[in-house]
């Protein structure tokens, strides 16, 4: 019975890929437009075309405000998206179907309750959020720049689906889901080594290589690096280098700088 079901996948999944495969022409305007992915082998993008091509027939992408989803639109951000579950698999995105893009920033409604019991609203503005069990939320000003923000470390998509790998397992705490409790502890115990030394440098004054919004969280830390890890391995190798060998082995991958 498991067998069949797997063939009746694979079956499935290649009558898809044949139908709706990325145009070349479309897949290489993409490319063009962020050399951090076109650096890749053909191997990878090969593989990384696939992957975009199910994530799209998967996926519900929605435009806020009168924003228009292009096909290039939808491509652009499939591709980064899948970029770090190149080697891991789409099952990771199983959990939401919603993408929603808006053409400039997002500008989300927040409630706090402060601790005498008083609730405060306000609108904070973001590039992008990953709700818990819900969409993922994209400024298309950000992702249409990632090419050039890319040797900043800086990419929205990956971020915030980085995010979403990192709720697979509970609340976002900036630990993947993991075999076994040996390998998580291993990845909480270099995580918050490399947080902990990274928030000491952005409280110092330091001038940080990553984002000093990772030193928020060990989640936002989390997001952070994993972003620099796709899109400027160099620069973070350089910086972070037992963290590149810590993202290098669970992405099963080592981007080319």
């Amino acid at each position: 019975m498991i067998r069949w079901l797997s063939r009746w996948r694979e079956a499935r999944e290649a009558h898809l890929l044949r139908r709706h495969e990325i145009p070349a022409g479309l897949w290489h305007r993409v490319l063009d437009a962020y050399p951090f992915l076109a650096r890749r082998s053909a191997e990878d993008l090969a593989e990384l075309r696939r992957l975009a091509t199910l994530f799209l027939r998967r996926k519900e992408f929605t435009g806020a405000g009168g924003f228009q989803i292009t096909d290039e639109v939808a491509v652009a951000i499939a591709a980064q998206a899948c970029l770090p579950v190149l080697r891991l698999g789409l099952h990771l995105y199983d959990g939401f179907v919603g993408i929603v893009v808006h053409g400039d920033q997002v500008v989300a409604r927040r409630t706090v309750v402060d601790e005498t019991g008083v609730v405060h609203e306000y609108d904070e503005v973001l590039a992008g959020e990953a709700m818990e069990g819900g969409p993922v939320t994209l400024s298309w000003q950000d992702v249409q720049e990632a090419g050039q923000s890319a040797e900043l470390g800086y990419n929205v998509v990956i971020h915030e689906f980085i995010h979403k790998i990192d709720m697979l397992d509970g609340e976002p705490d900036g630990v993947p889901p993991l075999p076994d409790r040996a390998r998580r502890e291993a990845w909480i115990a270099q995580i918050d080594d490399e947080y902990e030394r990274f928030c000491d440098e952005v409280d110092a004054g330091v001038e940080t290589f990553l984002d000093p919004y990772g030193a928020e969280s060990v989640d936002e830390f989390f997001a952070v690096a994993a972003e620099a890890f796709f899109v400027a391995p160099g620069s973070f190798r350089a910086a972070h280098p037992r963290l590149h060998e810590l993202f290098r082995d669970y992405f099963r991958q080592d981007p080319p700088a």
